[in-house]
Protein backbone atom coordinates (compact mmCIF):
# COMPACT_ATOMS: atom_id res chain seq x y z
CA UNK A 1 0.00 0.00 0.00
CA UNK A 2 1.12 3.50 -0.86
CA UNK A 3 2.08 5.94 1.93
CA UNK A 4 0.25 8.97 1.93
CA UNK A 5 3.31 10.81 1.13
CA UNK A 6 4.05 8.67 -2.11
CA UNK A 7 0.11 9.58 -3.05
CA UNK A 8 0.52 12.70 -2.87
CA UNK A 9 3.49 12.80 -4.71
CA UNK A 10 2.15 11.04 -7.30
CA UNK A 11 -0.11 13.72 -8.00
CA UNK A 12 1.97 16.17 -8.39
CA UNK A 13 3.71 14.75 -10.90
CA UNK A 14 0.22 13.78 -12.83
CA UNK A 15 -0.32 17.29 -12.35
CA UNK A 16 -3.30 16.57 -10.36
CA UNK A 17 -2.03 18.25 -7.30
CA UNK A 18 -5.09 20.39 -5.61
CA UNK A 19 -4.40 23.83 -3.53
CA UNK A 20 -6.80 26.37 -2.26
CA UNK A 21 -7.26 29.95 -3.15
CA UNK A 22 -7.52 32.27 0.23
CA UNK A 23 -9.53 35.00 -1.00
CA UNK A 24 -9.30 38.02 1.17
CA UNK A 25 -12.79 39.68 -0.37
CA UNK A 26 -16.69 39.00 -1.05
CA UNK A 27 -17.20 37.01 -4.47
CA UNK A 28 -17.73 39.73 -7.30
CA UNK A 29 -16.28 40.28 -10.48
CA UNK A 30 -13.07 41.31 -9.30
CA UNK A 31 -11.49 39.29 -5.97
CA UNK A 32 -8.45 39.68 -3.71
CA UNK A 33 -5.85 36.64 -3.10
CA UNK A 34 -2.98 36.65 -1.79
CA UNK A 35 -2.91 40.68 -2.22
CA UNK A 36 -3.87 40.12 -5.70
CA UNK A 37 -6.74 42.55 -7.25
CA UNK A 38 -8.02 39.55 -9.95
CA UNK A 39 -10.78 39.26 -12.87
CA UNK A 40 -12.82 36.26 -11.69
CA UNK A 41 -13.82 34.03 -14.33
CA UNK A 42 -14.96 31.11 -12.01
CA UNK A 43 -17.61 31.40 -9.78
CA UNK A 44 -21.00 30.71 -9.82
CA UNK A 45 -22.29 33.46 -8.42
CA UNK A 46 -24.08 34.27 -11.84
CA UNK A 47 -26.60 36.51 -11.26
CA UNK A 48 -24.15 39.05 -8.64
CA UNK A 49 -25.93 38.33 -5.83
CA UNK A 50 -23.46 36.85 -3.21
CA UNK A 51 -22.73 40.17 -1.99
CA UNK A 52 -25.95 42.16 -2.98
CA UNK A 53 -26.50 45.00 -0.08
CA UNK A 54 -30.42 43.61 0.15
CA UNK A 55 -29.12 39.93 1.15
CA UNK A 56 -26.41 40.96 3.36
CA UNK A 57 -28.93 42.83 5.54
CA UNK A 58 -31.37 40.20 5.33
CA UNK A 59 -28.54 37.66 6.87
CA UNK A 60 -27.85 40.37 9.27
CA UNK A 61 -31.61 40.77 10.73
CA UNK A 62 -32.06 37.10 10.32
CA UNK A 63 -29.58 36.89 12.60
CA UNK A 64 -30.21 39.09 15.18
CA UNK A 65 -33.89 37.60 15.43
CA UNK A 66 -33.03 34.31 15.44
CA UNK A 67 -29.07 33.94 16.47
CA UNK A 68 -26.41 32.22 14.76
CA UNK A 69 -27.39 28.85 14.78
CA UNK A 70 -30.56 26.76 14.60
CA UNK A 71 -29.21 24.36 16.90
CA UNK A 72 -31.18 21.42 16.04
CA UNK A 73 -32.73 18.85 13.21
CA UNK A 74 -35.53 20.33 11.02
CA UNK A 75 -37.30 17.39 12.88
CA UNK A 76 -36.30 18.10 16.51
CA UNK A 77 -36.36 21.70 17.16
CA UNK A 78 -34.56 23.36 14.32
CA UNK A 79 -37.35 24.34 11.79
CA UNK A 80 -37.77 27.67 12.29
CA UNK A 81 -40.26 30.58 10.65
CA UNK A 82 -37.94 31.74 8.21
CA UNK A 83 -37.20 27.95 6.87
CA UNK A 84 -40.89 26.92 6.78
CA UNK A 85 -41.27 30.59 4.27
CA UNK A 86 -38.12 30.21 2.14
CA UNK A 87 -39.73 26.51 1.85
CA UNK A 88 -43.24 27.90 0.89
CA UNK A 89 -41.60 30.71 -1.40
CA UNK A 90 -39.62 28.42 -3.25
CA UNK A 91 -42.71 26.24 -4.19
CA UNK A 92 -44.53 29.03 -5.13
CA UNK A 93 -41.37 30.16 -7.41
CA UNK A 94 -41.07 27.11 -9.32
CA UNK A 95 -44.95 25.99 -9.39
CA UNK A 96 -44.64 23.06 -7.73
CA UNK A 97 -47.18 21.91 -4.08
CA UNK A 98 -44.55 21.34 -2.04
CA UNK A 99 -40.44 22.40 -1.61
CA UNK A 100 -37.83 20.81 1.16
CA UNK A 101 -34.82 22.53 2.13
CA UNK A 102 -31.62 20.46 2.54
CA UNK A 103 -27.83 21.94 4.09
CA UNK A 104 -26.30 21.27 0.31
CA UNK A 105 -27.17 20.19 -2.79
CA UNK A 106 -24.81 17.27 -2.45
CA UNK A 107 -27.01 15.94 0.99
CA UNK A 108 -30.00 16.70 -0.91
CA UNK A 109 -29.08 14.06 -3.92
CA UNK A 110 -28.30 11.78 -1.45
CA UNK A 111 -30.96 11.85 0.56
CA UNK A 112 -33.54 11.41 -2.52
CA UNK A 113 -31.48 8.69 -3.96
CA UNK A 114 -31.35 6.73 -0.55
CA UNK A 115 -35.13 7.67 0.26
CA UNK A 116 -36.76 6.59 -3.02
CA UNK A 117 -34.98 3.09 -4.02
CA UNK A 118 -34.48 -0.47 -2.62
CA UNK A 119 -32.23 -3.23 -2.70
CA UNK A 120 -33.90 -4.30 -6.25
CA UNK A 121 -34.58 -1.10 -8.36
CA UNK A 122 -32.21 0.17 -10.91
CA UNK A 123 -30.61 3.57 -10.89
CA UNK A 124 -29.55 5.21 -14.23
CA UNK A 125 -27.32 7.99 -14.86
CA UNK A 126 -25.55 10.15 -17.44
CA UNK A 127 -21.79 9.36 -16.93
CA UNK A 128 -21.29 13.12 -16.83
CA UNK A 129 -23.57 13.44 -13.69
CA UNK A 130 -22.07 15.44 -10.85
CA UNK A 131 -19.99 13.24 -7.83
CA UNK A 132 -23.03 13.87 -5.68
CA UNK A 133 -25.29 11.56 -7.73
CA UNK A 134 -22.59 8.96 -8.39
CA UNK A 135 -21.86 8.75 -5.14
CA UNK A 136 -25.89 8.82 -3.94
CA UNK A 137 -26.55 5.91 -6.43
CA UNK A 138 -23.13 4.12 -5.25
CA UNK A 139 -24.20 4.27 -1.47
CA UNK A 140 -27.72 2.31 -2.28
CA UNK A 141 -28.20 -0.99 -1.92
CA UNK A 142 -29.21 -0.63 -5.58
CA UNK A 143 -28.10 -1.53 -8.91
CA UNK A 144 -25.69 1.58 -10.73
CA UNK A 145 -26.21 1.46 -14.58
CA UNK A 146 -24.73 4.91 -16.10
CA UNK A 147 -25.49 5.62 -19.82
CA UNK A 148 -23.59 7.43 -22.57
CA UNK A 149 -23.60 11.34 -21.87
CA UNK A 150 -26.96 12.71 -23.33
CA UNK A 151 -27.82 8.66 -24.94
CA UNK A 152 -31.60 8.56 -24.62
CA UNK A 153 -31.69 5.67 -27.37
CA UNK A 154 -29.23 4.19 -25.16
CA UNK A 155 -31.24 4.62 -22.41
CA UNK A 156 -34.34 3.80 -23.20
CA UNK A 157 -32.90 0.41 -24.24
CA UNK A 158 -31.51 -0.22 -20.59
CA UNK A 159 -34.76 0.49 -19.22
CA UNK A 160 -36.53 -1.93 -21.66
CA UNK A 161 -34.36 -4.79 -20.16
CA UNK A 162 -34.60 -3.77 -17.12
CA UNK A 163 -37.51 -4.69 -14.94
CA UNK A 164 -39.07 -3.36 -11.53
CA UNK A 165 -38.65 -0.14 -10.61
CA UNK A 166 -35.72 2.39 -11.55
CA UNK A 167 -35.04 5.77 -10.76
CA UNK A 168 -33.14 7.71 -13.47
CA UNK A 169 -30.61 10.43 -12.15
CA UNK A 170 -29.41 13.41 -14.51
CA UNK A 171 -27.75 16.81 -14.12
CA UNK A 172 -30.01 19.41 -16.09
CA UNK A 173 -27.64 21.50 -16.58
CA UNK A 174 -24.52 19.92 -16.36
CA UNK A 175 -21.83 21.20 -14.63
CA UNK A 176 -18.08 20.90 -16.36
CA UNK A 177 -19.79 21.52 -19.96
CA UNK A 178 -22.29 23.68 -19.38
CA UNK A 179 -24.99 21.67 -21.70
CA UNK A 180 -28.39 20.85 -21.28
CA UNK A 181 -29.97 17.37 -20.74
CA UNK A 182 -32.87 16.46 -22.80
CA UNK A 183 -34.38 16.92 -20.28
CA UNK A 184 -37.87 15.83 -22.16
CA UNK A 185 -37.09 12.72 -23.87
CA UNK A 186 -36.33 11.68 -20.45
CA UNK A 187 -38.98 12.71 -18.78
CA UNK A 188 -40.88 10.76 -21.37
CA UNK A 189 -38.93 7.55 -21.12
CA UNK A 190 -39.63 7.85 -16.88
CA UNK A 191 -43.16 7.78 -17.64
CA UNK A 192 -43.04 5.06 -20.52
CA UNK A 193 -41.32 2.78 -18.22
CA UNK A 194 -42.59 3.85 -14.40
CA UNK A 195 -39.29 5.30 -13.14
CA UNK A 196 -39.10 9.04 -11.13
CA UNK A 197 -36.44 11.61 -12.88
CA UNK A 198 -34.33 13.34 -10.52
CA UNK A 199 -33.32 16.37 -12.37
CA UNK A 200 -30.33 18.58 -10.43
CA UNK A 201 -30.73 21.90 -11.43
CA UNK A 202 -27.51 23.72 -9.90
CA UNK A 203 -26.88 25.37 -12.73
CA UNK A 204 -30.14 26.50 -14.24
CA UNK A 205 -31.91 27.48 -11.48
CA UNK A 206 -31.97 31.25 -11.36
CA UNK A 207 -30.79 31.44 -14.24
CA UNK A 208 -32.44 29.70 -17.42
CA UNK A 209 -36.06 30.44 -18.01
CA UNK A 210 -37.65 33.94 -18.59
CA UNK A 211 -38.51 34.09 -14.75
CA UNK A 212 -35.56 32.03 -13.82
CA UNK A 213 -37.13 29.33 -12.64
CA UNK A 214 -34.46 26.50 -14.53
CA UNK A 215 -34.20 24.17 -16.93
CA UNK A 216 -37.13 23.09 -17.38
CA UNK A 217 -38.92 26.39 -17.66
CA UNK A 218 -36.19 27.27 -20.18
CA UNK A 219 -37.36 24.33 -22.14
CA UNK A 220 -41.43 24.87 -21.64
CA UNK A 221 -41.44 21.64 -20.16
CA UNK A 222 -44.09 21.28 -17.09
CA UNK A 223 -42.21 20.76 -13.40
CA UNK A 224 -44.79 17.54 -12.36
CA UNK A 225 -44.13 13.60 -11.97
CA UNK A 226 -42.52 12.00 -12.86
CA UNK A 227 -40.05 14.96 -12.05
CA UNK A 228 -38.27 15.36 -9.04
CA UNK A 229 -36.41 18.67 -8.80
CA UNK A 230 -32.97 19.52 -7.39
CA UNK A 231 -31.96 23.88 -7.03
CA UNK A 232 -29.17 24.79 -4.81
CA UNK A 233 -29.26 28.54 -3.03
CA UNK A 234 -25.28 29.06 -3.19
CA UNK A 235 -24.82 29.61 -7.06
CA UNK A 236 -27.47 31.69 -9.18
CA UNK A 237 -28.54 32.81 -5.27
CA UNK A 238 -25.22 33.76 -3.96
CA UNK A 239 -26.03 32.45 -0.65
CA UNK A 240 -26.21 28.75 0.41
CA UNK A 241 -27.98 25.42 0.55
CA UNK A 242 -30.54 23.60 -1.55
CA UNK A 243 -33.55 22.00 -1.90
CA UNK A 244 -35.52 19.82 -3.09
CA UNK A 245 -39.29 20.29 -4.70
CA UNK A 246 -42.14 18.70 -6.15
CA UNK A 247 -45.51 16.73 -4.82
CA UNK A 248 -46.68 16.77 -1.54
CA UNK A 249 -45.98 12.91 -1.02
CA UNK A 250 -42.72 13.27 -2.03
CA UNK A 251 -42.00 15.75 0.34
CA UNK A 252 -43.12 13.86 3.34
CA UNK A 253 -41.35 10.63 2.43
CA UNK A 254 -38.47 12.65 1.81
CA UNK A 255 -38.99 14.00 5.79
CA UNK A 256 -39.68 10.81 6.69
CA UNK A 257 -36.77 9.11 4.98
CA UNK A 258 -34.01 11.36 3.89
CA UNK A 259 -31.53 10.58 6.22
CA UNK A 260 -28.85 13.37 5.02
CA UNK A 261 -32.45 15.68 6.22
CA UNK A 262 -33.31 14.08 9.19
CA UNK A 263 -29.91 13.08 10.24
CA UNK A 264 -28.22 17.13 10.68
CA UNK A 265 -28.42 20.76 12.01
CA UNK A 266 -30.70 22.78 9.95
CA UNK A 267 -29.22 25.45 8.18
CA UNK A 268 -28.74 28.54 10.25
CA UNK A 269 -32.49 30.59 10.42
CA UNK A 270 -30.34 33.66 8.87
CA UNK A 271 -29.12 31.92 5.60
CA UNK A 272 -32.68 31.42 4.79
CA UNK A 273 -33.70 34.81 5.47
CA UNK A 274 -30.59 36.16 3.06
CA UNK A 275 -31.57 33.23 0.21
CA UNK A 276 -35.60 35.00 0.72
CA UNK A 277 -34.00 38.25 -0.07
CA UNK A 278 -32.28 36.39 -2.99
CA UNK A 279 -35.27 35.03 -4.42
CA UNK A 280 -36.87 38.14 -4.64
CA UNK A 281 -34.29 39.67 -6.32
CA UNK A 282 -34.37 37.16 -8.62
CA UNK A 283 -38.16 37.57 -9.31
CA UNK A 284 -37.72 41.64 -9.43
CA UNK A 285 -34.61 41.95 -11.56
CA UNK A 286 -34.93 39.96 -15.04
CA UNK A 287 -31.69 42.40 -16.14
CA UNK A 288 -29.65 40.38 -14.92
CA UNK A 289 -30.46 36.89 -16.57
CA UNK A 290 -30.29 39.63 -19.91
CA UNK A 291 -27.23 40.50 -19.48
CA UNK A 292 -25.85 37.50 -18.22
CA UNK A 293 -26.94 36.56 -21.75
CA UNK A 294 -25.50 39.46 -23.37
CA UNK A 295 -22.08 38.48 -21.98
CA UNK A 296 -22.42 34.90 -22.91
CA UNK A 297 -22.64 35.51 -26.26
CA UNK A 298 -20.39 38.66 -26.58
CA UNK A 299 -18.17 35.71 -25.43
CA UNK A 300 -18.79 32.98 -27.85
CA UNK A 301 -18.82 35.64 -30.78
CA UNK A 302 -15.42 36.70 -29.86
CA UNK A 303 -13.93 33.09 -28.88
CA UNK A 304 -15.08 31.51 -32.35
CA UNK A 305 -13.40 34.35 -34.05
CA UNK A 306 -10.38 33.18 -32.48
CA UNK A 307 -10.88 30.08 -33.61
CA UNK A 308 -11.12 28.36 -29.61
CA UNK A 309 -12.64 24.96 -29.57
CA UNK A 310 -15.85 25.48 -27.16
CA UNK A 311 -18.68 23.35 -26.87
CA UNK A 312 -21.87 24.17 -27.77
CA UNK A 313 -23.21 25.41 -24.49
CA UNK A 314 -25.88 28.01 -23.87
CA UNK A 315 -25.29 28.94 -19.94
CA UNK A 316 -22.54 31.18 -18.62
CA UNK A 317 -20.71 27.76 -18.34
CA UNK A 318 -18.21 28.00 -21.10
CA UNK A 319 -15.21 25.09 -20.84
CA UNK A 320 -12.18 25.62 -22.97
CA UNK A 321 -11.34 22.06 -23.42
CA UNK A 322 -7.17 21.94 -23.48
CA UNK A 323 -6.92 18.42 -23.02
CA UNK A 324 -3.64 17.14 -20.83
CA UNK A 325 -3.64 18.78 -17.18
CA UNK A 326 -0.05 19.86 -17.91
CA UNK A 327 -1.86 22.48 -20.57
CA UNK A 328 -4.73 23.25 -18.23
CA UNK A 329 -2.21 24.46 -15.39
CA UNK A 330 -0.39 26.22 -18.05
CA UNK A 331 -3.14 28.27 -19.34
CA UNK A 332 -4.43 29.04 -15.89
CA UNK A 333 -0.79 30.05 -14.68
CA UNK A 334 -0.57 32.36 -17.45
CA UNK A 335 -4.19 33.77 -17.43
CA UNK A 336 -3.18 34.33 -13.81
CA UNK A 337 0.05 36.31 -14.56
CA UNK A 338 -2.29 38.48 -16.30
CA UNK A 339 -4.69 38.89 -13.58
CA UNK A 340 -7.52 37.02 -14.53
CA UNK A 341 -8.28 33.71 -12.38
CA UNK A 342 -9.85 30.83 -14.07
CA UNK A 343 -8.48 27.94 -11.98
CA UNK A 344 -7.70 24.28 -14.10
CA UNK A 345 -10.45 21.58 -14.01
CA UNK A 346 -8.77 18.08 -14.13
CA UNK A 347 -9.45 14.59 -13.66
CA UNK A 348 -11.15 12.85 -11.77
CA UNK A 349 -13.56 15.78 -12.03
CA UNK A 350 -14.08 15.52 -15.69
CA UNK A 351 -12.68 12.46 -17.85
CA UNK A 352 -9.17 11.76 -18.48
CA UNK A 353 -7.79 13.96 -21.73
CA UNK A 354 -10.18 16.57 -21.03
CA UNK A 355 -8.61 18.72 -18.90
CA UNK A 356 -10.00 22.62 -19.19
CA UNK A 357 -10.28 26.32 -18.12
CA UNK A 358 -14.10 26.60 -17.41
CA UNK A 359 -15.14 29.78 -17.62
CA UNK A 360 -18.09 31.02 -16.12
CA UNK A 361 -20.02 34.66 -16.03
CA UNK A 362 -21.15 36.59 -13.86
CA UNK A 363 -24.29 39.09 -13.97
CA UNK A 364 -21.42 41.09 -12.37
CA UNK A 365 -19.29 41.46 -14.96
CA UNK A 366 -19.12 43.68 -17.77
CA UNK A 367 -18.72 44.00 -21.45
CA UNK A 368 -15.83 45.75 -20.88
CA UNK A 369 -14.03 42.54 -18.31
CA UNK A 370 -14.73 39.90 -21.51
CA UNK A 371 -12.72 41.82 -23.53
CA UNK A 372 -10.20 41.34 -21.41
CA UNK A 373 -10.66 37.81 -21.02
CA UNK A 374 -10.83 37.59 -24.52
CA UNK A 375 -7.35 39.45 -25.33
CA UNK A 376 -5.44 37.22 -22.67
CA UNK A 377 -7.29 33.66 -24.42
CA UNK A 378 -5.76 35.07 -27.46
CA UNK A 379 -2.35 34.98 -26.09
CA UNK A 380 -2.60 31.55 -24.47
CA UNK A 381 -3.65 30.27 -27.72
CA UNK A 382 -0.72 31.21 -29.67
CA UNK A 383 1.76 30.18 -26.37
Amino acid sequence: MKTLEEDLARRRAQHLYRERLVLESPQGAEVRVGGETLLSFCSNDYLGLANHPRVIAAFRAGAERYGAGAGASHLVSGHSRAHHALEEELADFIGTERALLFSTGFMANLGVISALTERHDVIFEDRLNHASLIDGARLTRAKLMRYPHGDTAHLAGRLASSPGSGLIATDAVFSMDGDIAPLAELCQLATTHGARLLADDAHGFGVLGKNGRGSFEHLALPLAPPVIYMGTLGKALGVFGAFVAGEASLIETLIQRARTYIYTTALPPATAEAVRASLLLVREEGWRREHLCTLVAQFRAGAHKLGLPLSASPTPIQPLILGTAAAALAASERLRRLGILVPAIRPPTVPEASARLRITFSAAHTAAHVDRLLDALSGVKSA
